[in-house]
């Protein structure tokens, strides 16, 4: 009887499904009730501030691809490595493979780089990370120490940096993580170190200060420039629910 809406209903259950989906792989799950309960306008604004500059940037189009090829990267470098047994396709291989969680893989071929190429420091933090992903927090430590003993060399990315103090903590060192913890958010002004911080001080009891790291996540994501809040408004999301449960 009304064709039109009968279409047009279809298509914003299609375009829902979609971004239910982006959401999920994304890690943006504070989206999920907006869009599955306010079908319309949510996924018009998910479109709108998610999905399109995605599309702008490229990034789209390489998830889209991963969810429907999952191992296409890692054949199409499988490839190269065949043809040219370089470091960087090696690298580039083990990437592709550490992106479907095939981290023995990844470790392997990167260890084997840094075998090569002892003092790298650029092959020692990837090895690092690729060991935190695994689980193996003590092997991600121990590289991450030998980028820092290199003359001339620090970690300086906020990622690298909040990896080593989580690592730390699930060490059992909670005194050398509170510090580097400290030290991310106070050089970077990162969310997601205060998250985790908040966290640490919510296992030790320290209530007090847990809630002061969790309501800081609110206040400090004004100061990062527009593009980049879209990124790290999970953190505001996660704090909000510890909040919540306080």
């Amino acid at each position: 009887m009304f064709p039109f809406w009968s279409n047009y209903y279809y298509l914003v259950i299609i375009l829902q499904i979609v971004c239910v989906i982006h959401a999920l792989k994304a890690g943006r799950r504070e989206w999920l009730y907006f869009i599955v309960f306010i079908p319309l306008v949510g996924v018009a604004v998910y479109l709108v501030r998610e999905i399109l500059p995605e599309i702008n940037s490229g990034e789209f189009g390489e998830r889209l691809l991963r969810t429907i090829w999952p191992n296409g990267r890692i054949k199409e470098w499988e490839r190269k490595v065949r043809i040219s047994d370089t470091v960087t396709n090696k690298l580039q291989l083990a990437d592709a493979y550490a992106q479907q969680k095939q981290y023995d893989k990844a470790i392997a071929l990167t260890q084997e780089c840094a075998n090569a190429f002892t003092k790298d420091p650029g092959i020692l933090l990837q090895l690092a990370r690729l060991h935190f992903l695994d689980g193996n927090y003590a092997a991600c430590i121990s590289n991450f120490d030998k980028v820092n003993a290199t003359k001339g060399v620090r970690m300086s990315k906020a990622e690298d940096e909040l990896l080593y103090a989580r690592a730390l903590e699930y060490t059992g060192q909670p005194a050398r993580a509170e510090e580097a913890y400290q030290k991310v958010i106070q050089v970077h002004h990162s969310l997601e170190a205060m998250y985790y911080y908040g966290l640490l001080l919510k296992k030790q009891g320290r209530t007090a200060e847990a809630k002061a790291q969790f309501e800081h996540t609110r206040e400090e994501i004004d100061l990062h420039p527009r593009y980049i809040r879209r990124t790290i408004r999970k953190w505001v999301w996660l704090s909000r629910k510890e909040l919540a449960n306080m």
